[in-house]
């Protein structure tokens, strides 16, 4: 059993590493001409991630990058910029590479009608007609905007991986949060694409929303079992205020005290476990015959801005507004408003604002970071070799600063080791090599807590 109680005092601001450099460290000097004579001469396997931004009403809770709208015309208008975008890219990328991994994210995909979620897709293998035969094909989806005609066209369209937001099904919850979504509508939209042959079903659910209790998360997850996901992410909200004004609406007397958070953890990884779950990484659970799980167990799991995955080590390539991409010595990042966006689509370039490309020495951090993350060890033996270093000489103050949590970690002179305890703490260990942190002051608002 973990000793949750050992590690409330060590909650602070951090990242949680779904990049390093993290997206704060993203700037202009990395130039828009370096940036596509590094696209034009990737020649790894392709991941595509693809930003569908609208949304018809705000959730309080959402961190993400979102438009609200009801106009029509406003998707239609998005659409056929996001087809600019991927003809640009054409003339760009060498786009026969196999495609291994495509995620729709939002916003709300499924906001999109059926009919224009077929001509993206046709749009998208129209210009990457090279998809592994395993390829992993997922999309995020709000169960409120799912119909029957929508799931025909992801299924027909190799769609093998579904992401239901859930966050919480009690009801007061749910008012406070601006998400009203009965257990139904959630059970019947994953009846949808089960009943198409969807094999894998990933359900996310939050914890530290408004008026959250141990009581009330114990019936979401009993609830959330009946509908049998063979992935569960339960996030811990990250309050950011400062950053996002919907957040501001919550009266933050109501959010639950890190002790009840700890609480409703605690019970998630009993429960879970108890009902045939495993955690992965740090907010993921799966079933034991899923293959995250099995990438855990022999130390081959990865972590990107997709979450957790198997497909590691392709050139990540982000379309549409907002959306990230990732090779192994850069991040570049869309604009984030519409107008700036379209300007440089119609300029005939592809509509890149910044990034950043990376030093030995981020390439070098970037590796022990998300090795730990995604696997809780690191094999240092591997990253001598690969870097051609000395750990323990390169790493001098970051291993004196693991000592902190020397009761949370194995080091010897092959590996380090994350045990239970310490795995719900892996962010804290993770910024032990992070080289950014420093220049980060406590009191700057810039991080979510990592308890």
């Amino acid at each position: 059993m973990r000793d949750y109680k050992a590690f409330v005092k060590y909650s602070k601001a951090g990242p949680r590493y779904t990049s390093y450099p993290t997206a704060v460290e993203f700037n202009k000097d990395f130039k828009y001409e370096e940036y596509v004579e590094i696209l034009k001469k990737q020649n790894k396997a392709l991941s595509l991630y693809f930003h569908l931004p609208f949304c018809r009403s705000a959730c309080y809770f959402c961190g993400c990058n979102v438009i609200y709208t009801a106009k029509e015309e406003s998707k239609e208008r998005y659409l056929n910029y996001l087809f600019k975008e991927l003809d640009i890219l054409s003339t760009i990328l060498d786009t026969k590479r196999e495609v291994v991994q495509m995620h729709f994210g939002g916003g709300t995909p499924t906001f999109f009608s059926a009919k224009q979620l077929e001509s993206l897709i046709l749009k998208i293998k129209s210009v990457f007609a090279n998809f592994s035969k395993d390829a992993e094909i997922s999309c995020e989806i709000d169960p409120r905007f799912l119909n029957e005609e929508q799931a025909d066209v992801l299924t027909k369209n190799g769609f093998n991986r579904i992401s239901f937001g859930v966050q919480d099904f009690n009801e007061k919850v749910q008012k406070e949060i601006h998400r009203i979504q009965p257990f139904g509508v959630t059970q019947n939209a994953v009846n949808m694409v089960r009943d198409r042959g969807i094999k894998s079903v990933n359900m996310d659910l939050i914890y530290g929303l408004p008026f959250q209790t141990l009581e009330t998360f114990k019936q979401t997850l009993e609830q959330a079992l009946l509908i049998n996901p063979d992935r569960l992410a339960i996030f811990n909200y990250a309050h950011v205020p400062w950053l996002k004004k919907n957040m501001r609406k919550f009266d933050e007397n109501t959010l639950p005290s890190p002790d009840i958070k700890l609480q409703i953890l605690e019970y998630c990884e009993t429960f879970l476990t108890k009902n045939g779950y495993k955690m992965i990484g740090m907010d993921h659970f799966a079933k034991e015959e899923d293959e995250l799980f099995k990438a855990l167990e022999n130390g081959t799991l990865h972590r990107n801005f997709q979450g957790y995955t198997t497909k590691g080590g392709a050139d990540l390539i982000g379309v549409g507004l907002t959306s990230i991409g990732e090779g192994q010595s850069h991040y570049a990042q869309n604009f984030k408003d519409m107008p700036s966006y379209e300007a440089a689509i119609d300029k005939g370039i592809l509509p890149f604002e910044r990034g950043i490309k990376l030093s030995y020495d981020d390439e070098l951090r970037k590796a022990v970071i998300m090795e730990l993350m995604a696997n809780f060890r690191l094999d240092i033996k591997r990253i001598e070799k690969e870097f051609k270093i000395d750990f323990k000489e390169y790493f001098e103050e970051e291993l004196k600063s693991l000592e902190d949590y020397k009761s949370f970690i194995d080091l010897d002179e092959n590996y380090i080791r994350v045990n239970e305890t310490g795995a719900l703490l892996i962010r804290n260990i993770a910024m032990c090599f992070d080289a950014y942190m420093k220049n980060i002051s406590e009191d700057k608002k810039v991080f979510s807590k990592t308890v």
